[in-house]
């Protein structure tokens, strides 16, 4: 952290100056640096009995700036604690977030469950909104405050390797769509397990969906966080290829889901192991593999499974003291991979050979051309005697007639004259759009 311009001010201020703050609009919990939430009530609960029994609490650091002539304060460290206290004292917007503590109040004799209405009424909020909180008001660069905040947050609960690259990169647009992505499959990520919701909380979901970006735009495996890292720091990348890398993203998980629909019974819901899995169908589709037919699709999910559960027995042999037979190694081999430095470049490139030796010869390739020659259009043409659409059957001149695959090119359909047949406009465009035209 840069020693030129970081100035600290340090100072108390009560609950009741702090909610003020909150109310007023002057206090931001959420500047674009800081991490989610990631208490739970218990966490909660405990710090509103310290507050409530007149224990000390740490401080929270604020970076003061200005907002056309008003100050605003930036939260740096102890939002939670903030959200934690605006919670239980009903403050908006977390009035309907409120909870109950128990607390025994020297005058009562024994304890007992209290939230904030009850407190009022009873008239014993004086304490606790009286109650001073240390504040240490930060000023300088904007480089160095984030520095500060990835500094005081690195212990506790500390910052994730995501929520670091959060801070640090923030406005960096590769980031922004790879939280995008991530909050878009959020369902599918934490319904096959691939994410818990500890995961999601600690923005590690971010993370997995920026590594596979990261690996689409470099062409395959990359070591995990070099080139993650790169990526998110190169805010100069063109918008071309963000968007592509995206596009495929977005195709890729569809095949996954596809291919192995029961990804949560299997060892690839694994986040190291997915990603090889993904990174596998990838590259399959740059191939131009045919990755949407069903029956394909179930043998695949048969494969995977498979090989899942031999892995998986080999493993529990491990666990017995019991060696593995011959035939088995194959399973050591792949377990061996997932066992140490699981996000080297070697160890992911060396998975991605085995699970595309599984699947090999299972998918076909797309016809290398999907554009109908001049020469075929005029043959077909030559050749329809009715000169009509084979869909809705309105009459077609020279003009204004396009030829359509018969069996989708998506789906493996030959871009020859045996499946050729003459389509109107419309009809091509809808019959089009009614599939997924990128496999």
């Amino acid at each position: 952290m840069s020693n030129t311009g970081m100035h600290v001010e340090y100072s108390s201020k009560t609950i009741l100056e702090l909610r003020n703050l909150q109310e007023q609009g002057h206090l931001n919990l959420e500047p674009g640096f800081q991490r989610k939430s990631v208490w739970r009530i218990t966490d909660r609960r405990k710090l509103i009995q310290s507050v409530l029994e007149g224990y000390p609490v740490p401080s929270i650091f604020l970076y003061r700036r200005d907002e056309g002539g008003i100050p605003k304060y930036d939260v740096l460290d102890g939002k939670q604690r903030l959200e934690t206290i605006f919670m239980f004292s009903r403050q908006h917007p977390f009035h309907r977030d409120g909870f109950e503590v128990k607390h025994e109040f020297a005058e009562d004799g024994c304890p007992h469950e209290w939230e904030w209405k009850s407190l009022e009424r009873w008239e014993r909020t004086a304490n606790f909104l009286t109650y001073k909180i240390q504040v240490a008001e930060v000023g300088g660069s904007l480089a160095d405050i984030v520095d500060l905040f990835v500094r005081i947050n690195s212990t506790g609960k500390a910052l994730t390797t995501s929520e670091k690259r959060h801070a640090r990169f923030y406005n960096s647009p590769f980031l922004k769509e790879a939280e995008r992505l991530a909050r878009r499959h959020r369902d599918f990520l934490t319904s096959e397990r691939i994410m818990s919701t500890t995961d999601i909380d600690r923005m590690r979901d971010v993370e997995l969906v920026s590594e596979l970006l990261a690996s689409i735009s470099s062409g395959g495996p990359i070591h995990k966080k070099q080139a993650v890292d790169k990526a998110i720091g190169n805010e100069a990348a063109p918008t071309r290829e963000l968007n592509k890398a995206i596009d495929e993203f977005s195709a890729t998980l569809r095949a996954v889901r596809q291919v192995c629909p029961n990804l949560k019974s299997t060892r690839f819901r694994n986040s190291a192991e997915f990603y090889t899995l993904f990174l596998v169908l990838w590259q399959m589709h740059q191939q131009k593999l045919i990755l949407n037919d069903r029956e394909r699709n179930d043998v695949a999910a048969d494969l995977l499974q498979q090989f899942s559960d031999g892995v998986d027995a080999v493993r529990e042999q491990q666990r017995k003291a019991r060696g593995p037979t011959p035939e088995q190694q194959v399973y050591v081999d792949y377990l061996m991979l997932t066992q140490q430095s699981t996000d080297s470049l070697a160890q992911r490139k060396r998975r991605g050979q085995m699970i595309e030796q599984l699947l090999s010869g299972l998918f076909e390739a797309k016809d290398e051309r999907r554009i109908f020659s001049p020469e075929q259009r005029r043959l077909l043409w030559n050749s329809d005697e009715k000169k009509c659409c084979s869909l809705c059957e309105e009459p077609l001149d020279w003009n204004n007639f396009q030829v359509d695959h018969v069996a989708p090119y998506s789906r493996g359909g030959r871009t020859d004259l045996s499946n050729a047949a003459l389509a109107c406009s419309s009809c091509n465009a809808s019959k089009g759009a009614g599939r997924n035209s990128r496999w």
